[in-house]
């Protein structure tokens, strides 16, 4: 099943940012996010992932399938990363976190705490999550913040793989990630200036 955005709006605090955004990822296929800072791309990346309403519109093909990664990376400082990923594989009725390991080339890094770790490897620990849940669609905001190229590289491997295996992914990102995908500007959804009126912290957009 795909992913449809049919007409979306969504709002941050109460101030509606992007109205009637609409756009399909379907199986095997990433779609890439773009837009300024303060455009929005976080606030519906939220919406999608189920973390928030939408104004307006439908969303289809996310309930139950959606591993969302944000700005946060989602680790228990004083758990190992196998522990960290154990517990993230069990919370999604899976086991399996050799494949993980192995793709971010954290077994070297396996039996440290997570609170241990450098502001890179936290990331990809963080990013190697996405592999343990089963979900088919990856929802990706800003990825590869604090991932040096190599990282990158890995990140933009295991996307890849993901896909083959006819997963989806949507990735808010300003850098070239090498992926063969379509981009979606959501600069022309912003929501007009009446409609925007009023304070916003737009820095969480």
């Amino acid at each position: 099943m795909a992913l449809c955005i049919q007409g979306v709006a969504v709002a941050r605090g109460g101030v509606p940012v992007l109205s009637g955004v609409s756009f399909t990822v379907a199986p095997g296929t990433a779609l890439i996010l773009r837009g300024p800072n303060g455009a929005g791309k976080t606030t519906l990346l939220r919406t999608i992932a189920g973390l928030q309403p939408p104004l307006s519109g439908r969303i289809d093909g996310a309930e139950e399938t959606i591993a969302y990664a944000g700005h946060a990376d989602g680790l228990k400082a004083m758990l190992s990363v196998t522990e960290n990923l154990t517990f993230w594989a069990q919370v999604f009725g899976q086991s399996d976190i050799d494949a993980a390991l192995a793709a971010y080339q954290l077994d070297p890094l396996a039996d440290r705490l997570a609170g241990t770790l450098s502001a890179g490897q936290k990331r990809r620990l963080g990013l190697a999550r996405l592999m343990v849940t089963g979900r088919p669609i990856w929802v990706l905001d800003e990825p590869t913040v604090s991932l040096d190229a190599q990282a990158v590289a890995m990140f933009a491997q295991a996307v890849t793989a993901h896909l083959a295996a006819g997963g989806m992914a949507l990735i808010a990102t300003h850098i070239d990630l090498g992926l063969n995908a379509e981009t979606f500007d959501i600069t022309p959804y912003r929501a007009q200036p009446e409609q925007r009126s009023g304070a916003s912290d737009e820095a969480f957009l």
